[in-house]
């Protein structure tokens, strides 16, 4: 956001067209009018802060990057980034109570954390699965995904403010969550950080070349228009095993769009049972989509 004695930069409607077209494209966030206001907000720093003088220079940037760079930063400003540890607590309640128990069977069990940002999701169903089914924790993996480079740094770090980790029940808190070295600062334990892998991924991108048991896509969907909501359950209901579940956001809402799955609980719906035929290949491009962060060794400390 700009400082308070810095007046925000005009946005011509040429300019708010080429960036609305482009976010769309890039990343199927739907900006339809009325949304100028927001986008002069939150780009008007960021504009200047990379030495333009005007919305038209930054919009010649933007084209003009080959790298994704520049594009991924506009994501990340123009998105919310929103979360918290133990957001809409029943779904992680539900996940250790109903859903683990129903995939029991299973040989490993794949979550995918949807839009991650900085990392407070995966890190509750990790503690979550610490606190309430330890014994299922060495057959399951999470992988945690966002556009932002930039959240996926503070996830991959795991550290936290003191006021961040209050939502985070007592007990497991205290067990899981550990001093930073700094005061105020706190980080997850490795026992929970070693479940989790983080990698970059553009959910409009294909989807990384495997099924999940687990998918949690939460108060991500808001941000794309009807077509793109649809693509992505379609994607996402196609790459859930069968029995697998796909926990959304309170505020999304799957009414309207046509796809397969159950309603499971909540917010929660699963994928209906039947023969796994493993051959069957999956609905995207053969290479994963998603770009890993660099590898880390399990930690201990």
């Amino acid at each position: 956001m700009p400082q308070a004695d810095e007046p925000l930069l005009v946005l011509q409607e040429r300019d708010f067209l080429r960036i609305s077209r482009l976010a769309h494209h890039c990343f199927g966030l739907d900006l339809r009018d009325g949304k100028q206001t927001l986008v002069t907000a939150r780009l008007s720093r960021l504009v200047r802060e990379l030495g333009f003088t005007s919305f038209q220079q930054y919009c010649d940037y933007l084209l003009a990057d080959r790298a994704g760079v520049a594009l991924a930063v506009l994501a990340d400003r123009l998105t919310t980034n929103h979360t918290s540890f133990f957001r809409e607590a029943t779904h992680f309640d539900f996940l250790c109570s109903t859903v683990l128990p129903a995939l029991r069977t299973l040989p490993r069990v794949n979550i995918w954390s949807a839009g991650c940002s900085s990392g407070e999701e995966p890190y509750s169903i990790a503690l979550s699965i610490l606190g309430s089914v330890p014994h299922l924790a060495s057959r399951i993996a999470i992988r945690a995904t966002d556009i932002s480079t930039r959240m996926l740094e503070r996830a991959s770090a795991a550290t936290y403010a003191a006021d961040r980790i209050q939502a985070i029940p007592p007990a497991l808190r205290s067990r899981y969550v550990l001093p930073a070295g700094v005061p105020n600062t706190f980080r997850v334990a490795p026992a929970a950080r070693n479940l989790v892998d983080f990698a970059r991924h553009n959910l409009i991108d294909p989807f990384p070349a495997l099924r999940f048991s687990v998918i949690f896509c939460r108060n991500v969907m808001l941000y794309f228009d009807r077509p793109t909501h649809q693509s992505l359950v379609q994607r996402l209901a196609a790459h859930l095993e069968p029995g697998g579940f796909l926990f959304i956001g309170h505020t999304d809402s799957l009414n309207g769009i046509d796809h397969p799955l159950q309603t499971a609980g909540p917010a929660v719906y699963r994928k209906p049972l039947r023969a796994f035929d493993a051959s069957r290949p999956l609905p995207s491009t053969p290479a994963a989509a998603s770009t890993p962060l660099p590898s880390k060794e399990k930690v201990s400390a």
